[in-house]
């Protein structure tokens, strides 16, 4: 959290942190908040075996819990209040294989009671055990 950077933005980010942690769904799949500053935020899960669909990738119900929740918290940075999702659209152009989902939202354009934001999801990934590369495999969301 970069809230030292925005002195007037520490209010803000204690109350973003205290609302996501009575989260009950953000506590269930196990997400948390990793980065906040005004306008961004970026929220990440670690694999386990029940965020999985049947082929061993993050299920999409995942990949879009985290854009809902990462747009919105980025859009109540934006203005210090809060937020509600209205409307988004998503598009899975990769399989999210890796061992962490993270989800990085930033507001693009604030308005009045509407944001515009663009969120990236990307998979920290192990290519195999023989290369022990490591990769991200990005898909705008």
């Amino acid at each position: 959290m970069r809230a030292e950077a925005d002195p007037e933005f520490a209010a803000v980010a204690e109350r973003i942190h205290a609302n996501v942690g009575r989260q009950g769904f953000m506590n269930l799949v196990g997400a948390e908040l990793s980065e906040l500053s005004r306008g961004t935020c970026t929220i990440a899960v670690e694999r386990r075996p029940e965020l999985l669909q049947q082929h061993g990738f993050f299920h999409g119900g995942v990949t879009a819990f985290l854009v809902d929740n990462a747009t919105t918290i980025a859009a109540a940075t934006s203005r210090g209040q809060p937020a509600l999702t209205a409307e988004y659209k998503l598009n899975l152009l990769s399989p999210a294989v890796g061992e962490k989902l993270i989800c990085r939202a930033r507001v693009i354009k604030p308005g009045g009671r509407f944001r515009w934001w663009r969120p990236t999801c990307s998979v920290s990934a192990t290519e195999s055990r023989s290369t022990r590369q490591r990769r991200s495999l990005r898909s705008r969301c």
